[in-house]
């Protein structure tokens, strides 16, 4: 029995072999497992579940496949895939996650976050979070033909490409007080999330108690998930992509 955890995947037409990975990882990896949580950033970008690129249909056929086959699937929204909707996760058998949530993973309890949230120092990049989770503007977008939505997601991917290769590590990583205090207010000591792009383990102090912040790693040169097993064992573990 295990539960895992990934994110930020980033899947997208133009890397076949991320999507190979990833159909690869569905089969075998997380064949078997009680739960998949997928804490955003799943997809590279998401135009609406209205997308008739033909690779999704495959993709979304495979999770379906290990819903079907009694792996509980969560869905958290990253920055990348803010619009994915209940008509895909219906179709996927996904269920899509509040953030944040607070759940019982094997009697302790687990904080899990995409991790964009706590990245409060980078103020042009939360004045652009706000923006684009306001249901209105959502709203607005989805309303536009297909087309323009896909440009559309190119000229954010453009823009947020050029913004992360002027700012420091420290304005685009969390901020640590941030974290303590999340943690602190929900009664957590572990916290789980992805976003960075920094796989690691931090051990922590909140209150006068010991704590950890987990960071899954992004699928680009290799592979990250997060399995965890009764009795409390965590293990972050890395994988060739082409061995997924």
């Amino acid at each position: 029995m295990s539960t895992l955890f990934i994110s930020d995947l980033h899947l997208q037409p133009s890397r076949p072999e991320l999507v190979r990975a990833a159909l690869a990882f569905l089969r075998d990896t997380a064949r078997g497992a009680q739960a998949l949580y997928i804490l955003g950033d799943l997809f590279e970008a998401w135009i609406g579940d209205d997308d008739d690129a033909p690779w999704l249909d495959e993709f979304g056929a495979a999770l379906a496949q290990l819903a079907q086959s009694g792996t509980a699937l969560y869905f958290m929204h990253g920055n990348r895939d803010f619009l994915l909707g209940e008509t895909f996760a219906a179709r996927c058998d996904l269920r899509l996650l509040a953030e944040p949530t607070v759940i019982d993973l094997y009697g302790r309890s687990a904080l899990l976050l995409h991790g964009d949230s706590l990245c409060t120092q980078d103020s042009d990049y939360m004045a652009f979070r706000a923006q684009v989770r306001n249901p209105l503007w959502q709203q607005a977008v989805l309303a536009k033909p297909l087309a323009e939505r896909r440009q559309l997601a190119g000229a954010l991917r453009s823009e947020s490409l050029k913004a992360g290769q002027i700012k420091s590590q420290e304005i685009t990583d969390v901020t640590p007080a941030e974290v303590d205090k999340l943690m602190a207010e929900l009664g957590v000591d572990l916290l789980i999330h992805g976003h960075t792009h920094r796989p690691a383990r931090h051990s922590l102090r909140i209150g006068d108690a010991s704590a950890e912040r987990i960071v899954l790693g992004d699928w680009d040169r290799c592979g990250w998930y997060l399995r965890a097993t009764p009795g409390g064992a965590l293990d972050l573990v890395q994988f060739p992509l082409a061995a997924a």
